[in-house]
């Protein structure tokens, strides 16, 4: 099992970026483009908080794991096929989502803006239509309820508790949830900012997301694999997972920002750069 770090200062940050990380999951992007698109014509109100109020549902059923984790878990490990089943599942949905997002840039028209897809999304029915605070909350809470939410949230609660007990373990879920609520928080916004411009700015802005999202997944994924298949690649990244998890997110936000400032009215644009 890839050991977390034993630095207190060292493991909030790795969960930290775990958690922008996770915010940036392909099927939140697109569990809140769906809410958010639907507020916008129902609910403009509510709309640009869909990702902050999704997160925060998302980020409660972290923190309960944690603590019901961190509270059970005096004098347990982890078994390895916790962490190694988990890999291999989140493997498996990134290689998928990576190459459902990449074919729907390519198979958009060039007139239509670029709409990230999701799996979980797929399960929600008329959740995915709710038009109150609590019901976009609600959703989110039913996304922690998977597997690799799950299984994530107790190797970092255990973390915790070998730090310090259950209140380090609850804090590292705090962490982990502030990390998820700035990620999706921002995309709900950006996606809201979207909506709002159906220009041809806003529908390369799109494009420049989705295949960053889908370009990465596969990325990660093959790094997952290269992972569980060649022990030179393991031994090589040991020590290495908050360095090369800043990289992923590093090069998501690039596309991100990319994104805001090609949605940006072209007026508000001329001004800048005067």
């Amino acid at each position: 099992m890839t050991a977390l770090p034993t630095d207190s200062l060292a493991l909030v940050l790795l969960v930290f970026v775990l958690g922008l990380k996770h915010g940036f999951d392909a099927d939140h992007l697109a569990t809140i483009d769906g809410l958010t698109r639907y507020n916008a014509r129902t609910n403009p109100g509510l709309a640009r908080f869909c990702g902050t109020l999704f997160s925060l549902g998302h980020g409660a059923v972290v923190l309960a794991i944690a603590l019901a984790v961190s509270l059970l878990s005096q004098g347990w490990t982890p078994p390895e096929w916790l962490e190694l089943s988990g890999a291999w599942i989140s493997i498996a949905f990134l290689v998928l989502l990576g190459v459902l997002n990449l074919r729907a840039v390519f198979a958009a028209e060039t007139h239509e803006m670029v709409h990230p897809v999701g799996l979980k999304g797929r399960w929600l029915g008329r959740l995915g239509q709710v038009t109150h605070p609590g019901g976009v909350a609600l959703v989110g809470a039913l996304f922690a309820l998977s597997f690799d939410t799950v299984s994530q949230a107790a190797l970092f609660a255990v973390a915790g508790v070998q730090a310090g007990g259950w209140l380090h373990a609850v804090s590292l879920g705090f962490v982990f949830m502030f990390g998820m609520l700035l990620a999706d928080g921002a995309n709900g916004f950006w996606i809201a900012r979207l909506i709002a411009r159906a220009d041809d700015s806003a529908r390369v802005a799109s494009r420049v997301m989705a295949l960053a999202v889908g370009g990465m997944s596969l990325l990660v994924a093959a790094y997952g694999i290269a992972r569980m298949v060649l022990p030179g690649i393991a031994a090589w990244g040991e020590g290495k997972e908050l360095l090369l998890g800043a990289a992923v997110i590093g090069v998501v936000l690039a596309s991100f920002v990319l994104g805001v400032r090609l949605a940006r009215p072209r007026g508000v644009a001329s001004q800048v750069a005067g």
